[in-house]
């Protein structure tokens, strides 16, 4: 069973307008290089420098990547990879 990644609507035009992309990967980082595969340009809206952007939020199983080990926290076969963009006020 792979991971199913949960995707924002603001980022569906890369991914061919789906709400959910089955992928494997042990960790979080090979789950968007994955992903970067099939759906170009996504890892740029997630990514810089590395790490996560900080408006950008990633759960495993309604945990946050932070609290983690960032982009290396590790998945397995049926963990839900949650992708949420922060909120903001202004």
């Amino acid at each position: 069973m792979p991971i199913t990644v949960i995707i924002p609507t603001r980022l569906r035009s890369l991914t061919n307008q789906q709400k959910h992309i089955a992928i494997e990967g042990v960790k979080v980082s090979e789950v968007i290089e994955r992903m970067e595969q099939q759906y170009p340009g996504i890892r740029a809206k997630l990514i810089f420098d590395g790490s996560a952007y900080r408006f950008i939020n990633i759960y495993v199983n309604d945990n946050d990547i932070r609290l983690r080990d960032g982009l290396a926290t590790n998945v397995q076969d049926g963990d839900i990879v949650t992708i949420l963009p922060a909120l903001t006020a202004g």
